[in-house]
């Protein structure tokens, strides 16, 4: 009987004693509104530094500036670059024409499959033949073959390149697949140039690679606009 007495009373100091060292953290944080730090792998994670007693143990751990998130610093990076100012280099004046097809074909694909399900319709009442069917059937299947064809080439078409004033970062617009525009921020590092790429200088379409990818945009000098020659040569070297 004092045994088990004995045994229940230290069992209980036991318990009493893993909930305070886990349940007075969480209470300490929440009341700070700071994260919960309980072991020295996370202090060094987030830059606390803890002290040493005498007796060799870490004690209380000591913050200088608070946890830093990368996710955070991305963003700000990402931000800073479409806050700058930007110089054109390159234009290509048709590029609201392509991108008025890219939506008209938009459109025109969006009609003819809107108007499948009332020729069904119609055709299991009777009133129209199935020859009719099949041609609703045959141009509503091309204009999506069309459409994806179009949006393929339309979105690699560059309509206007840009470089930062330290001209390391290049700026593309090109079309979406729903004929809107969208920036890409490359280093200028990671582009190639026209003889790495194996164009010709009298090419009429030009590549636009990058070392880092497999994704190749086009772009042309005679049908586009060279607006700074000294950048464009900086980028994608010399046009003779």
């Amino acid at each position: 009987m004092y045994g088990f007495l004995r045994l229940f009373i230290l069992s209980s100091v036991m318990l009493r004693s893993v909930l305070l060292s886990r349940l007075v953290p969480r209470v300490l944080s929440r009341a700070r509104g700071s994260f919960v730090l309980t072991s020295p792998t996370s202090w060094l994670l987030y830059g606390a530094q803890p002290h040493f007693s005498g007796h060799g143990g870490p004690t209380a751990p000591s913050f200088h500036e608070g946890p830093v998130i990368p996710q955070v610093t991305a963003l700000a990076k990402y931000s800073d670059l479409s806050a700058q100012k930007y110089s054109m280099i390159y234009t290509l004046p048709h590029i609201k024409l392509l991108r008025a097809v890219s939506r008209l074909k938009l459109l025109q694909t969006g009609i003819t499959v809107v108007m499948l399900p009332p020729v069904y319709y119609f055709y299991l009442q009777g009133d129209v033949p199935f020859f009719l069917v099949s041609y609703a059937t045959g141009i509503a299947l091309f204009a999506g073959v069309m459409l994806y064809t179009a949006s393929h080439f339309l979105r690699r078409v560059v309509g206007m390149m840009y470089l930062d004033p330290s001209q390391t970062t290049l700026k593309v617009s090109h079309l979406t697949f729903w004929g809107r525009r969208r920036d890409m921020y490359l280093p200028v590092s990671d582009v190639m140039t026209t003889w790495e790429t194996g164009d010709a200088v009298g090419e009429s379409i030009l590549k636009l690679k990058r070392y880092s990818s497999p994704q190749t945009l086009y772009f042309s000098t005679r049908f586009g606009h060279v607006v700074d020659k000294e950048g464009f040569e900086k980028v994608f070297g010399t046009l003779k």
